[in-house]
């Protein structure tokens, strides 16, 4: 009998949402609250999934995917692991490729490639195209609309899967600790950067013209495989197998991210696709992050194009010498700062903004390293303004820790999966 259940709703939302959670705590916050709002698959068919295939199965619905479900994750679900049990890695996907080898091909500086600097070069070139796309084939899990993925007590974890949203609508992901995909097949670009750089391809979790999205109690992490143990690549630097822990993109909108964890990653979460893609994003990627923490993050905890973004309570810490910049303002984006916590030890607050071809940020009563932040100030030294054009008080109800103490013990106390909620 297979361990993929399906039972009537009504049997299992006492284990849905923990004895503990408030009312509140069982609809969004900010932007995910408004036009139709966030409800994901509440009311519809409910799964228990042990497995990737079985998480397949649930996603698929047996055959109408875009009915409402709710998806209880029950330890670990392994994006490597095959329908019989085994998991595959590199050389399953690739036989025969080389990382070292394919690094040969650039030459000692990581130049220009050439299919004939050695004879397996062409042999490499192809090994890493079709293992990387048959590892994506493999796990990527995209999330229809009207679906709540939720994991049960405090060891549900998704482990190298890629989780996508491609067109879905109405979608609650929470309760779940995501691991970051190892992209085994990253490519290194030689013109990327003043010495050239590496591009993986999956991130933890991408959001790609979703609408109402609410991704909450949730950790997002490196995991098992930091970026301090990847083998070393060009200009004694280690070799960038990890691309974002969540992206945001192509005119997606009505997003929040609530009392999810952030932690030991180098680019963390990146909303709008690039700055040519203006005609996607353009009046779109309205996003609100609401009581997150983001420990040892080097950059991106958010950089935004073209969004009007909202970051309130929200705690960022790590080393000053190990951080580049929690927030990015990108080209026409429009970032609502609220009362947020910043520590880095021998830091300043420059490392909280920077300018990243924006023109519009604006900062309400943050700290760093224990006192006022003022980071209008920082902003205006870099040629910002605070006019951003919005304030989330004027599209939805929200109430703002208002301390730096209230905001600290919530959000080391709440946010994360497996966490306690408020």
């Amino acid at each position: 009998m297979r361990r993929a259940a399906v039972v009537l709703i009504s049997a299992c939302l006492s284990l849905l949402w923990p004895a503990q959670a408030s009312a509140a705590e069982r609809a969004p916050v900010g932007w995910a609250s408004t036009g139709t709002g966030t409800t994901g698959g509440a009311g519809g068919t409910a799964w228990t999934v042990h497995t990737r295939a079985q998480l397949k199965e649930a996603l698929a619905n047996q055959g109408d995917p875009t009915a409402p479900k709710v998806i209880r994750v029950v330890g670990d679900v392994n994006g490597h692991e095959t329908d019989d049990g085994s998991l595959l890695g590199e050389q399953d996907y690739a036989p025969g490729y080389d990382l070292a080898k394919y690094m040969s091909c650039f030459g000692e500086d990581g130049g220009v490639w050439s299919d004939t600097r050695y004879g397996y070069c062409k042999q490499q070139r192809q090994l890493r195209q079709s293992g990387s796309n048959r590892e994506k084939a493999q796990i990527q899990l995209t999330v229809p609309s009207n679906t709540t993925l939720v994991g049960v007590g405090d060891k549900a974890r998704l482990l190298g899967v890629f989780l996508t949203v491609n067109t879905g609508t109405n979608i609650i992901v929470r309760n779940l600790h995501l691991e970051a995909p190892v992209d085994h097949f990253t490519t290194w670009s030689p013109g990327d950067g003043t010495q050239g750089s590496w591009n993986a391809r999956f991130d933890a979790m991408t959001v790609i013209t979703g609408k109402n999205i609410w991704v909450d109690h949730c950790t997002f992490t490196d995991g098992r495989f930091p970026d301090r143990a990847a083998p070393l690549g060009f200009h004694g630097e280690r070799v960038q197998r990890h691309d974002g822990l969540l992206d945001i993109e192509d005119g997606s909108d009505f997003v929040t991210v609530s009392d999810s964890r952030f932690t030991d990653h180098d680019k963390a979460i990146l909303i709008g696709s690039g700055d040519g893609r203006g005609d996607r994003d353009r009046g779109h990627l309205k996003v609100t992050f609401a009581r997150n923490l983001f420990t040892d993050i080097v950059q991106r905890g958010p950089r935004v194009r073209f969004g009007q973004v909202h970051v309130v309570n929200n705690v960022y810490r790590g080393r000053a010498d190990g951080t580049l910049y929690a927030l990015g303002v990108g080209l026409e984006s429009a970032i609502f700062s609220e009362r947020n916590v910043f520590t880095y030890p021998r830091g300043n607050p420059s490392l909280a903004v920077a300018d990243y071809g924006g023109e519009h940020f604006r900062d309400t009563g943050s700290w760093f390293n224990g006192r006022p932040a003022r980071l209008d100030a920082v902003a205006n030294g870099l040629g910002l303004t605070d006019a951003v054009g919005w304030d989330p008080a004027g599209v939805y109800d929200y109430r703002a820790l208002t301390s730096r103490s209230a905001v600290e013990h919530h959000v080391l106390r709440h946010a994360g999966a497996g966490r306690p909620y408020a």
